[in-house]
């Protein structure tokens, strides 16, 4: 999430775990004289707070609201992505577009424009998105995005492909093989 590029100034660090074991997200605070805590509420928002120990009160640093973009599944149908600040909030991806009529400002699929034929097809480049839910998909964190990107061509199921790790550059691969779905879009913070 671009925002928690943020949590840096108040000396917390968070990790990507993906092993045998477990697929995880965590935090961690840096300094041993910083305090924080990430708690959802029920209204659907997440907050992270940090402690103030001047006025011994815990303060809101960040949150992440319940908006309609940030609930799964925000838009139905493969292959689209929410925005916010779109009428209708759910639209196809580049190279895909409405197989069906509009109803209440959403479409029952999206379909290719163009065929694949595993021969010459390429990939359009998605920028400040959040990447689709991660069922099925493939991660090889030795390997970077070039490689990521010849091995996605090389095989006829992958969909779509992009880094693990988004900081220094990036690096790492992740791989889809089946359809994309849970992707909106971010605003610059």
């Amino acid at each position: 999430i671009p925002e928690m590029q943020r949590w840096k100034i108040v000396n917390i660090s968070y990790n990507f775990t993906e092993n045998k074991e477990e697929v995880a997200f965590s935090y961690g605070v840096t300094s041993p004289n910083a305090y924080a805590r990430l708690m959802m509420n029920s209204d659907g928002f997440l907050k992270l707070f940090t402690w103030n120990p001047t006025t011994s009160d815990w303060n809101l640093f960040w949150l992440l609201s319940a908006e309609e973009c940030n609930i799964y599944p925000s838009c139905n149908p493969t292959y689209t992505y929410c925005d916010m600040n779109k009428t209708p909030r759910c639209n196809c991806i580049q190279g895909f577009e409405p197989g069906k009529d509009r109803f209440d400002n959403s479409f029952t699929e999206c379909l290719r424009k163009t065929q694949l034929s595993c021969r010459g097809d390429g990939f359009f480049m998605l920028t400040k998105v959040k990447l689709p839910n991660t069922f099925g998909a493939v991660v090889d964190k030795r390997i970077g995005l070039k490689e990521c990107e010849e091995r996605c061509i090389n095989n006829c199921n992958c969909t779509a492909f992009a880094n693990t790790n988004l900081e220094d550059g990036g690096s790492g691969c992740v791989m889809w093989t089946r359809e994309l779905n849970d992707i909106r879009t971010f605003v610059d913070a």
